[in-house]
């Protein structure tokens, strides 16, 4: 049983190792704004501010389009408007996308993406509105999760005499990890509702840190590693290399085909190692933790197979959020599981000496 699961994991590694390397050299087409038709309705937008029956009002008065930083407060345009970031050309590129997509629904053919995203129906501030809402469920899952844990060690488990620190080795760690997932899931909230050149950067930073930092605690728990010395070892490479790639990111280039590779390898390897663990250790919650990796392998392809969004709101980026609320509530579960578990271990060994 174990080494048949283990096999079909290694296959699914496979699968999406190589799916990340196609979309590594797709990730950067964008048929969508090459579209002559599309261009021309750009250009003309923003000379009249006119599109249909929609006037571009940001188009008619083009002091809106760049403030300076040395102007007072009250000459500025409305907070609201500011986050987001409505100008001539947005606007514009927003109206002649729906326009241009609605040509092509009648026209029979398959959307496109634009600037290298899905065409999305807009909702108020929200550019991608269930991907934002299904990012603040993920975000509140996680806190529900990491609080019942901290309720859990820290009031339900017995603490060492002497110290009053718990048996659980890894109570710090988790913590760690639920503060990064939280600020990961925030920042996921915040770029679904406006993509900026700055909430990209911080959704893509803070989910590789996540990345890398779970995947340092995936090897210290399932090699036991307890002693301070030796987990400096683990995570010191792996932290240079996390850090470094959010640096380049941030500082040198965006490279989605790169960080596409380098998100899927982190994940795969977790995914390999706890399959592997889960197969040979008697852990009473190893069936929680099958379901978590099965179903964050499957997860893994909706990230890595896109498709358009359907009626312009649900994508596969958003059902890989949806797919996440489940296996988070899940995951900390077996976290939970996992304490009690040390817990009653390490109580017990010590009665008996």
């Amino acid at each position: 049983m174990a080494r048949s699961s283990l096999l079909c994991l290694v296959r699914l590694a496979s699968l999406l190792a190589l799916a990340g390397i196609f979309v590594s050299v797709s990730v950067q087409a964008s048929r969508g704004d090459a579209d002559p038709h599309y261009r021309t309705c750009v250009g003309e937008c923003q000379n009249t501010g006119i599109i249909g029956s929609n006037i571009i009002s940001h188009c008619q008065s083009r002091e809106n389009d760049s403030i300076s930083a040395g102007s007072s407060w009250y000459t500025q345009e409305a907070l609201g408007m500011q986050w987001k970031q409505l100008n001539c050309m947005t606007d514009c590129r927003y109206y002649c996308m729906m326009r241009r997509e609605e040509e092509r629904r009648l026209g029979g053919l398959s959307p496109v993406q634009y600037h290298g995203k899905w065409p999305f129906k807009r909702v108020s501030v929200f550019q991608e509105p269930l991907s934002a809402a299904l990012s603040a469920l993920n975000l509140l899952m996680h806190f529900t999760g990491w609080l019942s844990f901290y309720l859990l060690v820290k009031c339900r488990l017995p603490l060492r005499p002497q110290t009053k620190r718990t048996y659980y080795e890894y109570t710090g760690l988790w913590h760690i990890y639920a503060i990064l997932s939280m600020n990961a899931w925030i920042w996921s909230s915040v770029f679904h509702t406006r993509d900026i050149d700055l909430t990209e950067k911080l959704d893509y930073s803070s989910a590789v840190a996540v990345l890398g930092y779970s995947l340092i605690v995936t090897l210290l728990r399932i090699f036991n590693v307890k002693e301070g010395p030796a987990r400096v070892m683990v995570a010191a490479p792996i932290l240079a290399f996390v850090t470094t790639h959010i640096l380049y990111l941030n500082f040198y280039e965006l490279d989605y085909g790169w960080n596409m590779k380098v998100c899927v390898a982190m994940g795969v390897i977790q995914i390999v190692a706890w399959a592997t663990w889960a197969g040979v250790t008697r852990h009473p919650s190893r069936l929680k933790l099958w379901v978590v990796v099965f179903g964050g392998a499957l997860a893994m392809l909706l990230e890595v197979f896109d498709f358009p969004p359907y009626k312009r709101y649900a994508d596969a980026h958003s059902l890989w959020h949806a797919s996440t609320v489940p296996l988070t509530y899940l995951w900390w579960s077996f976290i939970k599981d996992d304490a009690e578990f040390r817990t009653s271990t390490l109580t017990l060994v010590k009665k008996a000496r």
